[in-house]
């Protein structure tokens, strides 16, 4: 399972809300609510994340080891 329960640290700690990612950068609000819900993204907006706050994938995102073997 991934969770981006990172993202709202590294947000916190970059001073970027997500008022401002919505506005300022165009990230589509169902993305962040899919974000916020620890569902699929796509791969374009984890690059896009990482962009805008200069970070890197781990400071966004965390994988727990569950069941999902497809």
């Amino acid at each position: 399972m991934i969770k981006y329960d990172r993202l709202w640290i590294t947000m916190k700690e970059k001073d970027i809300t997500q008022y401002d990612l919505y506005t300022k950068y165009n990230i589509n609000r169902s993305q962040l609510n899919r974000l916020r819900h620890n569902k699929n993204v796509q791969v374009n907006t984890i690059d896009r994340l990482c962009n805008i706050l200069h970070c890197n994938v781990e400071d966004i995102m965390e994988h727990f080891d569950d069941n999902n073997l497809f």
